[in-house]
C-alpha cells in the first residue's frame, strides 16, 4: 500500500514509523495498581500488529486520583516492571507512550484513599462519591505531580506522555462550568476555568525538555448541559496550542454524562451489569436492573465510522499550527486513508486493535481491510470490572458468555449495522 499512511512522522522530538497510535483506552489489566504480564502482552501485541505507537491508558499522577483497582498510579516501586513493558514495547520497532491524569470525582474513597476531589463541592451520581473542593494549595502540588510524573515516565522508558484534559475527569471539571463553580481566580471566567490546565501544561513541557513527546487529549465538546461547548472547545484547543505540545487529540463526551458519545453506539446494559461487582457498585447494578434505566442513564448513540470527523474538521480550520491527532469510529483500511487526505498527520485506534491486534498490518497487505469489529461495545460493558476484550476473543480463549449477553451482543450489532448502512 502506497500511502502517506505508512510514512514516518516527527512527532516533537521522537520518529513514529507510521501515523497510526493506539489510544488510551483503559486496558484494567494491572492489579493493584501494578502493571501485569497480561498488560504487557496486549501493548507487545499491539506493537507487533504495526502501530507506530502504543499508549498505556490512565496513568494517575497521584494516588488521590485512582478509580480503579486496575488502574496504575506514580510511584517509583513500579519503575523496573514499567522499564520491562517499554523495552518491550520497543522490541517490536513501536514508541511507547503513557497517558497522565487524575479522575477527580470519579473517584471512590476505597480506590483513592481519600474523600474524591474536584474543582468544586458536591455530589457526582455516576460514581456514586461526595467530593470537595481542592484548596490552591492542593491544585499547586497537583500540578507539581504533573511534572513529577513526566519524570516517572521518562525513567520508565516512555517516549511520549498524553495528556489527559477531556472525558470530565480532573482538569476537564476545572474548564466546564457544569462542574466548577468556584468564585477565586480558577472559577468563573473563561481565562479562570482554563487556569488549572494553562499550570499543568506549562509544568509537563518544562520537565518534558528536548526528549519527550507531548501530547494533550481534548474535548471538541462535552455534549451535556453545563459542559463545554464546541466554541469553548475550540478556545480550550487553542490554549493548548499556545503550549507548543508536539499533538493535540480532538476527542468528545463525558464518562459521566455522555459516554457514548466518547464511544459511539449503545452501552450493553446486560453485560455492563452482569460484570459489576455487588459490593463496590450494588447500587447501580440493582438500578440497571429496572427496565429502562440503564439506556436512560446511558443513552445510545448512533454509530457511524468516523464519527468524529466534521466537528474535527471544523477544529482543523481553527488549530493550524499544533499536528491534530485524529480519534473516532475508525473500522478499515479505507478509513485510515481518509483520516490521511482530509489532512490529519495522525490518527488513534482502539476498538479494532481489542478485536484484531494485527490490524495494521491487514491494512498494510488490503489497504481496503475491514476489521469487523461490530461495536456491541461489549468490550466496554466489562472493560471497568474485568479487562478489557472483545466478546469473540473471550469465546475464542475459553471463557463462556452467558446466552443472555450473547442475545444482547447480537441485537446490539445487528443495530449498529443498521446505523451504519442508514437503514
Amino acid at each position: 500500500m502506497q500511502s502517506e499512511l505508512f510514512t514516518p512522522f516527527q512527532l516533537g522530538p521522537i520518529t513514529l514509523r507510521n501515523r497510526i497510535i493506539r489510544s488510551a483506552a483503559f486496558e484494567n489489566m494491572c492489579r493493584n495498581n501494578r502493571p501485569t504480564q497480561q498488560l504487557q502482552d496486549y501493548h507487545v501485541s499491539v506493537a507487533r500488529g504495526g502501530v507506530g505507537m502504543t499508549t498505556v491508558a490512565y496513568c494517575a499522577v497521584d494516588l488521590s486520583g485512582v478509580s480503579f483497582d486496575g488502574q496504575l498510579y506514580v510511584r517509583d516501586e513500579i519503575l523496573p516492571d514499567m522499564r520491562k513493558l517499554t523495552d518491550a514495547i520497543h522490541a517490536e520497532g513501536a514508541k511507547a507512550s503513557i497517558q497522565l491524569g487524575h479522575c477527580g470525582n470519579m473517584t471512590h474513597f476505597y480506590s483513592c484513599h481519600c474523600m474524591p476531589v474536584s474543582a468544586s463541592n458536591g455530589f457526582n451520581l455516576y460514581s456514586p462519591t461526595i467530593h470537595r473542593r481542592l484548596k490552591r494549595s492542593e491544585i499547586h502540588e497537583l500540578v507539581r505531580k504533573f511534572g513529577e510524573a513526566v519524570d516517572f515516565s521518562r525513567k520508565a522508558g516512555f517516549d511520549c506522555v498524553e495528556i489527559h484534559a477531556g472525558h470530565a475527569y480532573l482538569i476537564s471539571q476545572f474548564l466546564a462550568k457544569r462542574t466548577n463553580r468556584r468564585r477565586d481566580e480558577y472559577g468563573g471566567s473563561f481565562e479562570n476555568r482554563v487556569r488549572f490546565l494553562n499550570e499543568v501544561l506549562d509544568e509537563v513541557m518544562l520537565h518534558a525538555g528536548n526528549d519527550m513527546a507531548v501530547i494533550v487529549k481534548t474535548n471538541m465538546w462535552d455534549d451535556c448541559r453545563g459542559g463545554i461547548t464546541l466554541e469553548e472547545g475550540i478556545r480550550v484547543a487553542k490554549e493548548i496550542a499556545k503550549h507548543k505540545v508536539h499533538g493535540i487529540v480532538l476527542s468528545g463526551g463525558t464518562v459521566s454524562a455522555s459516554p457514548m458519545t466518547i464511544l459511539g453506539g449503545a452501552m450493553p446494559i446486560n453485560t455492563l451489569a452482569h460484570y459489576m461487582p455487588m459490593k463496590s457498585f450494588w447500587w447501580l447494578k440493582a438500578a440497571l436492573h429496572l427496565p429502562g434505566v440503564g439506556h436512560f442513564m446511558i443513552p445510545t448513540k448512533p454509530f457511524h465510522e468516523l464519527y468524529f470527523m466534521e466537528k474535527a474538521k471544523i477544529f482543523q480550520q481553527q488549530i493550524t499550527d499544533v499536528p491534530l491527532i485524529y480519534v473516532g469510529g475508525v473500522q478499515s483500511g479505507d478509513n485510515c486513508q481518509t483520516i490521511i487526505d482530509e489532512g490529519f498527520p495522525l490518527f488513534q485506534i482502539a476498538h479494532v486493535l481489542i478485536k484484531d491486534p494485527d490490524f495494521v498490518k491487514h491494512v498494510q497487505q488490503n489497504p481496503h481491510y475491514h476489521a469487523g469489529c461490530r461495536r456491541s461495545n461489549y468490550c466496554v460493558g466489562r472493560m471497568y470490572t474485568i479487562d478489557m476484550k472483545c466478546h469473540e476473543c473471550v469465546e475464542r480463549d475459553g471463557e463462556k458468555i452467558p446466552d443472555n449477553l450473547k442475545k444482547e451482543i447480537a441485537k446490539l450489532e445487528a443495530d449498529a449495522e443498521k446505523s451504519m448502512h442508514g437503514n
